[in-house]
C-alpha cells in the first residue's frame, strides 16, 4: 500500500507530465563526481615494516600479478571491512 505522499508523487508523474530541470544531467554528474572523489580519495602514509615481511609481500604480489602496494592496500581494506578471515580461528 502506498502512503499519501507516494500516491501524490505517482499522480504527478503519471498525470502532470513533469519536466526535468534544464541542467539535471550536469548536476547529477557533479554529485556523482563528488561522491566518487570522497570515497576513492587515497592518502599517502609511511609504515615501518620488517624487511623480510616486505620481501614476502613483494613475492606474493608478483605471483598475483600486481604491485605490492596494491596487495597491501587490498589486505588492509579487507581487514577494516571485516572480510579478512583468520583461518587459524575457524574450527
Amino acid at each position: 500500500m502506498y502512503s499519501k505522499e507516494e500516491l501524490e508523487i505517482i499522480d504527478y508523474i503519471e498525470n502532470k507530465n513533469p519536466k526535468s530541470a534544464p541542467d539535471a544531467k550536469s548536476k547529477m554528474q557533479q554529485i556523482k563526481s563528488a561522491v566518487r572523489n570522497k570515497h576513492n580519495k587515497q592518502k599517502v602514509i609511511s609504515v615501518k615494516i620488517l624487511e623480510s615481511d616486505l620481501e614476502k609481500f613483494k613475492a606474493k604480489a608478483l605471483k598475483e600479478g600486481m604491485p605490492y602496494q596494491t596487495l597491501l592496500n587490498s589486505i588492509l581494506h579487507k581487514y577494516i571491512s571485516g572480510e579478512l578471515i583468520d583461518k587459524s580461528k575457524i574450527a
